[in-house]
Order: structure tokens, then sequence, then C-alpha cells
């Protein structure tokens, strides 16, 4: 029987328990999760989350110039040197690219959750086609949703965005009887604000969506906001990124995906 739970913070995540055979389904809605989505259906080769800028920057002299590109942010603030990662400037730049991605949170999360059986990354764009797949290949597995937090913070984004997945996986066939309690406490707050509309009053209302706002970047906002508009499925694939660099994972559309 399949069981689905929410870790509310990424400090959370219990790498032993991830490593029993888990399914593990990243969400940093503002941005990490969403860039990735938005940057893997624009056609980026493959997304490579890392922990910091310096490991960035290491990861990017062991590939071939002109076939990466840097992007990131620490504690909010774009990284010297690098692009911002936001889904919509990214989708300029990566077509072709391998895009190589450091945030605060998202990244952080994703690396940390590389103990698991699978690893996806979702968002509100990807959902639906996340959990649809999840449903095909994971038949009976354990499902943890990650809500990636903003440095040890609950955020209200990424606890939206798990509830929105729940609901996905109900609409699937996972009854709502195999939730746990932070599962079903997602998935009641996404039935109080589900829909677009409701759903931007969440994003907006949000302590990283008002940073955004204040940033000027509300059509980023607007974007990341279209619940269900890309079909692809991120999936973090263990295995050398280039050159001695075998520890290292990349974010790869699963086949399931299409591009949009």
């Amino acid at each position: 029987m399949t069981k689905v739970h929410v870790v509310l913070r990424k400090e959370d995540i219990d790498e032993t328990a991830l490593a029993d055979g888990k399914v593990a389904v990243v969400f940093d809605i503002l941005l990490a999760t969403s860039s990735i989505t938005a940057a893997l259906a624009a056609g980026a080769r493959s997304v490579v989350p890392v922990y910091s800028a310096a490991e960035a920057e290491e990861v990017g002299r062991r590939l071939p110039d002109g076939g990466y590109e840097l992007a990131g942010e620490s504690e909010g603030r774009t990284i010297t040197g690098f692009h911002p990662p936001a889904p919509l400037f990214l989708q300029t730049v990566c077509p072709g690219k391998t895009v190589i991605l450091s945030t605060t949170n998202g990244t952080v999360a994703l690396r940390k959750a590389m103990k698991a059986r699978a690893v996806y990354a979702a968002s509100l764009l990807n959902s639906p086609a996340v959990s649809e797949h999840i449903c095909r290949a994971h038949q009976n597995e354990t499902i943890i949703v990650i809500c990636s937090g903003s440095s040890g913070r609950f955020c209200l984004e990424d606890f939206y965005g798990a509830g929105y997945f729940v609901h996905c996986l109900i609409e699937q066939g996972i009854a709502a009887a195999e939730l746990s309690d932070s599962a079903m406490a997602a998935w009641l707050f996404y039935r109080q604000y589900g829909g677009e509309g409701k759903a931007k009053e969440v994003l907006s209302s949000s302590l990283v969506g008002r940073w955004m706002a204040a940033c000027g970047l509300e059509k980023e906002i607007d974007y990341i906001n279209r619940h269900g508009a890309l079909s692809v499925i991120p999936k973090l694939e263990p295995g050398p990124v280039g050159p001695e660099m075998r520890d290292m994972a990349q974010m790869k559309a699963a086949r399931e995906g299409k591009r949009q």
C-alpha cells in the first residue's frame, strides 16, 4: 500500500529513512524546483544541483567551455557572476546547456534527498505529470514529499505545493487514508486555497513571495502559479557529470516528460 508523508523543512529530512527504499519529491516553489522544471522544459540538457557557489564553479571548471551556465542565489541575492535562478530568465539562456544551480534551500534539499530510491523535483507547473509518473513507476512505495523551507523556517508556498501534489496523487487513485497527518494537513490547505486565483494570494502573501514582489519579480510569481502547465518530469540521475565528479548527480527529464 502506498503511503504519503510530507516533511515540512529540509532540516527535517531523515536520510537514513530515505535510504530504505523511499521515493522523494522535493518542492521549492519560490524558486529552485520551479526553475529546474522550466529550464528542462525549455531545452536544458540537465540541471546540476549543488550546495554552494564554490561547488558550482568547481563543477563548471570540469565541463567543456560554452556547454554550461551558472545560476544561483545565496540568502536571496544573486551570486556574483551567476545568472539569477528565476524560471523566465533561465529559459532564455539554458537551451542545449547544462545549468549548474546553487540555491540556499532547494538544491540543498535535493542533495540531502539523494539516498532515496528515486528523487524528483516538483512544482505547481508539473505536479500532475510527476504524480502520474510516480503512481505508474513506484506503485506501493512510500512517497516522501519534502518542503525545502527557507533557512530552517517553514514556507507557506512549499506547503501549498505539497498539498497540490497530494491532491494530484489522490486524483491518480492514492487513497486519502494512506496520508500521514502532515500530508493530510497539506491537502486540506490546498483544498481551501486551490486554484490559480487563490494560489496567487498564497504565493504573494508568503515571506519569500513578498520579497520577490518587492524586487519586481511579480511576473516570475505569475509564471510559477501556472498549475499543470508543463509535463516535464525532473528526476535526479546519480553518476558522473564530468571527469572526476562521480559523487555528483544531475536532474534530467524522465522519458515520460514532454517539453512544452
